[in-house]
């Protein structure tokens, strides 16, 4: 089991020790790269779409992944606080599996795929609650603090079957949301396969294997708990963006 290393670059405020600062770093730590998000991966968020997905731009469902990037500025860690905007009432827990890459991965086979993970970390992949499907919705995901880590990545040898683990997530202690990485469109293996087919990854980069349907939704004040069988917890506070120290001008 090894500490996620985070290195909040350009942080404009304190979120998980000073900007510029590392927090929870051990000596087998892994610094992180860039984190990729998987839209439509779980199968209940597909079909909730309905006829929705057959409509106009794309007119079928896709055909290849699709992604998007929370960028290092909403990258934080276990125990940080996520920052609530002003004029937000609720934001969505966006529980995910992340798969933690251990080596350059260029169009790797499904069969192949699991060498070129170093391990399972999880992910709160949170969002401002919206219905863009289809254009990226950078000001509802890409929010200082809107992409707590860890606090371990667990090696990839220690899960027995990445596509069978239960994802939880409580809050104030009171489960709201319990699914299982059985329910992906795409497998873990078969989705490195797709995503590799067009882009490398590489090192220390996390592609999250996507979040699960009727994503819970948190308020101020609010303990956010997601357990991953096998990988642990990670649990976060919700906040106001005001209260955090440099917060955002509004």
């Amino acid at each position: 089991m090894t500490e996620v290393q985070i290195r909040n670059v350009n942080l404009r405020r304190d979120i998980r020790g000073k900007a510029g600062e590392t927090a929870s770093i051990s000596r087998n730590s892994i610094e992180i790269g860039t984190v990729y998000g998987t839209l439509l991966n779980y199968q209940g968020t597909l079909a909730a779409l309905g006829d929705a997905v057959n409509e106009a731009p794309y007119k079928a469902p896709p055909k290849a992944p699709v992604l998007y990037i929370k960028p290092v500025n909403t990258v934080s860690g276990h125990q940080a606080p996520i920052p609530v905007p002003h004029g937000t009432d609720q934001l969505e827990v966006g529980a995910a599996l992340g798969l933690v890459i251990g080596k350059v991965a260029t169009r790797v086979t499904e069969q192949d795929a699991l060498d070129y993970v170093a391990g399972f970390t999880i992910v709160n992949d949170v969002s401002i609650p919206h219905t863009s499907f289809y254009r990226p919705a950078i000001s509802q995901k890409s929010r200082d603090g809107f992409c707590p880590i860890g606090p371990y990545i667990v090696e990839r040898e220690a899960i027995d079957n990445a596509d069978a683990l239960t994802v939880k997530v409580s809050i104030n202690g009171e489960i709201r949301q319990e699914n299982t990485t059985a329910n992906l469109v795409r497998s873990v293996a078969r989705l490195l396969e797709d995503v590799t087919d067009f882009m490398t990854l590489h090192p220390g980069d996390i592609l999250l294997v996507g979040v699960p349907e009727n994503p819970p939704l948190a308020k101020v004040g609010d303990v956010v708990r997601i357990e991953i069988d096998g990988i642990g917890y990670l649990e976060n506070t919700l906040v106001n963006e005001s209260d955090i120290d440099g917060g955002a001008s509004q």
